[in-house]
């Protein structure tokens, strides 16, 4: 039998809250997608994305340093975007609805900038939780 370390609890209990955080920013970015019009709403939606993406990325990697995850999201977000330039997303889409959501079908460089956005936000909440989390265990 394995003893958990201090360490392995923390990173358990990382990847609980981010499993719900993950739920959150899902159930928030089909509210966004479903209700939402106009440029606020699209920006939102796409913020939202880049937050999932922060999410999933800390879920695979808990020990990663706050801005590797950061900068790894919008990295991503950014070159599912530019993937959408391939038309292959549009193409997908028809056969299969969801992956409109996952991959998008269209180009637009305003969504790279909102990603930016949600993946720095999501890095920021991040880095402030963490530190105030490390701060009580001491």
């Amino acid at each position: 039998m394995q003893s958990v370390t201090p360490g392995d609890a923390h990173v358990n209990a990382r990847r609980r809250a981010l499993v719900v955080v993950a739920v959150l920013v899902v159930a928030a970015g089909l509210v966004t997608h479903l209700a939402g019009r106009g440029p606020i709403a699209d920006a939102l939606g796409d913020a939202l994305y880049a937050v999932m993406i922060y999410v999933v990325i800390a879920i695979v990697l808990p020990r990663a340093p706050v801005w590797i995850v950061g900068a790894s999201a919008a990295a991503l977000c950014m070159l599912i975007e530019c993937f959408q330039l391939t038309g292959l997303p549009a193409i997908w889409s028809e056969a299969l609805w969801p992956v409109r959501l996952v991959l998008g079908v269209g180009f637009d460089a305003r969504d790279l900038v909102a990603y930016a956005v949600g993946a720095g936000a999501a890095a920021l909440c991040d880095h402030a939780i963490g530190r105030r989390l490390r701060a009580r265990a001491q």
